[in-house]
């Protein structure tokens, strides 16, 4: 997606594609490579604030042209876009509580065998990852084990598999000799992308694999996806979460639009809940030339896509913004909506190619993360809080049959 050198003309490029460039945090080349790279600063006017649509309809009812809040029993606002049927967005859904739960569930919990991650076919189950990395532990292959990494591709690996590879302490790596294989910890965890709950998505296939051993999605969790998937279920009809994929973004990560459309029923909703750092959330239509809607995403908001939405191309772009009068001058503009588009539900651009690099908020100012502080206040729990200042969680719960 962006391995090219080969940039084409802006009017070659797909709508989807150019606002994908525009929300992109290029550097300045002007400047001598001998110096600091500056990084150019990126138009956030045109982004859409529903925490700017949340106050202001909280203060006067009012919401943006474009926009209206939905008529319904649920006990926090819900905001709709017109002419976008399916698509929810509910901001500050989560409790700073529920968002430090489910932020340690994720790194301890979600990434733990039988549920599935992206380090499987490479080393097969990890378990304890966050904690070994809390700890500095290296994860070694053993010496008797036969094989190696080769050996280990094939996506059917086992809970077995875990055999041929253990964490050890950081000092006990040298006495291994040169030829052990090993990782550290904290390593794998920037690069864990993803984990599965419930039933188990094969992503070599594209499709949910019945037939594997899974986790049960945590009842809380599910009480919790029913909750937030009312606005969009039809009258008499409860949500029923079968299946979940947690997305992990850091600095230098990719997810590029997509759909989401390997579930039976497409009437039945995502939900999508943000963790961590602010990213931008672009929304588009069922081409990709139609010109997608760009949104902030920020910790606690959920996000519904059911019916028609199902079908739209989605991502979400992370961006760093350095802070200064630029940022406040474009926080003022937040409250204006595009009207008239489809919008894309975009799952997180993290990516590091060519000149342009797309980043999360990370800075203190702009990652808006300081209310989850207090929640990772313990001594234990700044290993938590360290994470999250540079990354971002997505939890999105599937009704798959």
């Amino acid at each position: 997606m962006y391995g090219s050198n080969l940039v084409p003309d802006d009017a070659e490029r797909t709508a989807f594609r150019r606002a994908e460039k525009k929300y992109k945090v290029f550097y300045d080349d002007s400047k001598s490579s001998k110096k600091k790279k500056q990084l150019k600063q990126v138009d956030l006017s045109e982004v859409v604030d529903f925490k700017a649509i949340l106050h202001s309809f909280n203060q006067s009812g009012e919401v943006p042209p474009g926009t209206f809040a939905l008529q319904c029993d649920f006990d926090r606002p819900v905001f709709c876009i017109e002419n976008r049927p399916g698509f929810y967005f509910i901001p500050d859904a989560l409790t700073v509580e529920e968002q430090g739960k489910w932020i340690r569930e994720s790194l301890i919990s979600f990434p733990q065998p039988y549920n599935r991650t992206n380090h499987n076919a490479v080393y097969g189950p990890i378990r304890d990852l966050f904690m070994a990395a809390k700890e500095r532990k290296i994860l070694v292959e053993e010496e008797n084990s036969t094989g190696g990494l080769d050996s280990l591709s094939d996506s059917s690996i086992t809970i077995n598999d875990a055999e041929r590879w253990k964490f050890v302490e950081e000092n006990s790596v040298s006495s291994r000799g040169s030829t052990c294989k090993s990782v550290s910890a904290s390593v794998l965890l920037r690069k864990l992308r993803w984990s599965t709950l419930g039933l188990q998505f094969d992503w070599s296939k594209r499709n949910y694999a019945v037939s594997l051993p899974h986790n049960k999605i945590p009842d809380a969790l599910c009480q919790l996806a029913k909750k937030m998937a009312a606005p969009a279920m039809s009258k008499g009809e409860i949500f029923q979460p079968e299946g979940a994929i947690v997305n992990y973004f850091g600095l230098g990560d990719m997810l590029g639009g997509h759909l989401d459309d390997m579930e039976a029923d497409w009437s039945k909703p995502i939900v999508s809940m943000s963790l961590g750092c602010k990213a931008i959330f672009l929304l588009g239509g069922k081409s990709r030339d139609d010109r997608p809607l760009a949104m902030f995403l920020r910790s606690g908001d959920v996000v519904l896509m059911a019916g028609e939405a199902r079908e739209c191309f989605h991502e979400t772009k992370s961006l760093e913004i350095k802070r200064g009068s630029f940022i406040k001058e474009m926080e003022k503009l937040h409250e204006k909506l595009i009207s008239n588009r489809w919008e894309i539900y975009v799952s997180l651009v993290l990516s590091s190619r060519l000149s342009g690099v797309p980043r999360i908020f990370t800075d203190q100012e702009n990652a808006e993360i300081t209310p989850l502080e207090p929640t990772f206040s313990q001594a234990d729990d700044l290993s938590f809080l360290e994470y999250i200042r540079n990354s971002r969680i997505n939890i999105n719960i599937r009704e798959v049959f």
